[in-house]
């Protein structure tokens, strides 16, 4: 749409202004009259913006039951951040894969899933009302440092040695299970030999934990992270108040896979998500689709509203914008005009995907709009958006045809930031080509300083 304005020898500095002034009217129109509050529509609202997001994607059969999963999820996961905002973190909520089953065989945990397994098999596999230990150091065998074993020749001294070694490991230990740990989780080694400590107390140890579940495991269940047994006098302890608590913690074989559950953290909820599929490429697949509806139902909860989808939003604004063009007497007339049909993309891009008539669409498509603005009895037809299935248009906020609001209004606000940085963008550079050089004689000639 620049080109075409620049084509008829407009300024850039009119266009930019232009857009500035469309963009402005645009993101304020749809503040004040497209806009729908889901406090008004209640959960069936975020449910439906989930769908929406879900309807193009390989879930979208199967969109009733994903919808309502991805909406528990991110309803548990609530957060109040130091300023008393409302935040629903997406990272907290742990997808796992599993092959085998079919996408209806997913489901939906209330807790943190930890794909892992205890350390040995005589581990008790549930255990209630656990206290969780989280520690980022190691439980293998010690080992003395600097080559204390080479100046030891006595070989009485060098088995006490050895033996204080093992026992180093064990106290610490048994430090960590006296405090009340009944679960034990390291980022690092589990030494097969110290194992039996945790069997006898019928503990659970798990081994080599990744440091990003560990944190999100450590945040939920209250645990501080244990780095070192070191304390200021030079001594080894181990504080009961760094220990976390959940209700319960099982170990749950899904298919060819070992998963850890911590049902229901003391300190803070979590969710995660255990999806089955027939191979990697559909798990993936369907691991990318309820990431993007996760990240969409976070906007609407964040910012509490939602617009009609369908193209509505777009056409509304484009009748507006035309409307509110002819009310300028100014060069900027022409740039607004020109955004106000550069909207239409939207919607006639959906129709042409739909294998549809998006001249017939669209024409009636805006026709509902102008008449919604120019007629104050037919105002409930802003709602209006398009139906792909059936060929027709129809009432987007009834069909819970719904998407963010905050995402809309940012997308108009990127898309012009980007239109007038390149318009900003008015010198052309122009690199010479660099002509080959020939010898001394040769330029001698073409210069006439020699005859030939």
């Amino acid at each position: 749409m620049a080109d075409q304005l620049v084509k008829e020898k407009i300024h850039p500095t009119s266009i930019i202004s232009g857009f500035r002034i469309a963009q402005k009217e645009a993101v304020k129109y749809l503040q004040e009259e497209m806009t729908i509050s889901t406090d008004d529509l209640g959960k069936d609202a975020i449910v439906n913006v989930a769908k929406t997001s879900m309807s193009s994607k390989i879930v979208g059969p199967d969109m009733n039951f994903f919808a309502e999963m991805v909406v528990d999820a991110m309803l548990a996961v609530k957060r109040v951040n130091s300023k008393g905002k409302v935040r629903y973190p997406v990272k907290h909520v742990n997808i796992l894969k599993a092959h085998g089953g079919s996408g209806k065989e997913s489901r939906f945990i209330n807790g943190y899933a930890l794909n892992a397994c205890v350390a040995s098999q005589l581990m008790v596999k549930e255990l209630r009302n656990c206290k969780v230990a989280c520690l980022d150091f190691n439980l293998m065998k010690s080992r003395m440092k600097m080559g204390v074993h080479l100046l030891v020749n006595d070989p009485e001294k060098l088995a006490a040695l050895r033996q204080r070694e093992s026992d180093i490991t064990k106290e610490r230990i048994e430090m960590i299970l006296e405090a009340g740990a009944t679960v034990i989780l390291t980022t690092q080694g589990i030494d097969d030999m110290c194992l039996k400590y945790f069997v006898e107390a019928g503990a659970m140890a798990i081994r080599r934990v990744d440091k990003s579940d560990m944190k999100i495991i450590a945040r939920a269940t209250g645990a501080t992270m244990c780095m070192t047994l070191a304390n200021m006098e030079g001594e080894e302890t181990f504080d009961a108040a760094m220990l976390g608590e959940c209700e319960a913690v099982r170990q749950d074989r899904v298919c060819d896979d070992e998963f850890l559950v911590f049902e229901k953290p003391k300190a803070k909820s979590s969710a995660s998500i255990i999806l089955r599929g027939a191979n990697d490429f559909m798990l993936d697949e369907m691991e990318r689709s309820l990431h993007d509806s996760l990240c969409v139902v976070k906007r609407v909860l964040e910012s509490k509203t939602a617009v009609p989808g369908g193209g509505a939003c777009e056409a509304a604004l484009s009748i507006y914008l035309e409307n509110f063009a002819t009310q300028l007497g100014s060069r900027e007339q022409l740039a607004i005009a020109e955004f106000a049909r550069a909207l239409l993309v939207i919607p006639k891009t959906l129709a042409v995907n739909a294998a549809l008539d998006a001249t017939d669409l669209v024409a009636k498509l805006r026709a509902m709009h102008n008449a919604s603005q120019t007629d104050p009895t037919r105002k409930d037809l802003k709602w209006i958006g398009l139906d792909l299935l059936e060929g027709k248009v129809r009432d987007s906020r009834a069909a819970g045809v719904l998407e963010p609001g905050m995402s809309k209004v940012k997308s108009i606000k990127f898309a012009t930031e980007a239109a007038i940085t390149i318009l900003r963008i008015d010198d052309m550079i122009k690199m010479q080509q660099q002509q080959e050089q020939g010898n001394a004689y040769e330029e001698a000639l073409r210069s006439g300083s020699i005859n030939g």
